[in-house]
């Protein structure tokens, strides 16, 4: 069975956990989900609106990349940034990379990835609005709904969600 890490804390945009998350374990994946800290957080709908409580089974200090087969980034205004700024996350995202293991990121939960400094060179696509962010971490941004790049899926937002899931299905070699 594939281990999926899925790492958000509040402000993540809810759809972008959800969606993903049920078609994962449809497929059947297990995702633990991963956070600050271990609980609830708040998570928001279209960016600003408060939704529901997100449960996360794991605080990202106990956690071990090791434990898990694939990383699952979704995005959202808040929950990226605030995750971008953690070292333990950072030092976490950086295991997943140097181990070479699958990584899916949506809207701005590729951010984490510009933090760890991991793409140069690669072809990505998010929330049209931090397309410059991208390309100055020397990533080549295009406006589609969904790219691959080596161990790398990315999608733009929640519109995106059919083709993102069915990636990830296939990206995390589910299907």
């Amino acid at each position: 069975m594939v281990k999926v890490a899925a790492l958000a804390t509040d402000g993540l945009e809810e759809i972008e956990l959800t969606s993903p998350k049920e078609a994962l374990q449809k497929a059947g994946a297990t995702v633990t989900v991963i956070s600050l800290k271990a609980g609830e957080f708040q998570a928001v709908n279209k960016d600003i609106y408060p939704s529901n409580k997100i449960h996360a089974d794991l605080a990202v200090a106990d956690a071990r990349a090791s434990d898990f087969d694939a990383l699952l980034l979704p995005g959202g205004l808040a929950s990226p940034d605030a995750l971008r700024m953690n070292k333990d996350v950072v030092a976490f995202v950086k295991e997943f990379v140097k181990a070479n293991k699958p990584i899916a990121a949506i809207c701005h939960g590729a951010q984490t990835l510009i933090e760890v400094n991991e793409l140069r060179g690669r072809t990505v696509t998010s929330w049209p609005a931090i397309k410059t962010d991208f390309q100055n971490a020397g990533a080549d941004w295009v406006d589609t709904e969904v790219v691959t790049d080596g161990p790398y899926v990315f999608s733009r937002c929640p519109d995106d969600l059919p083709a993102f899931n069915k990636a990830i299905i296939e990206h995390f070699k589910l299907s």
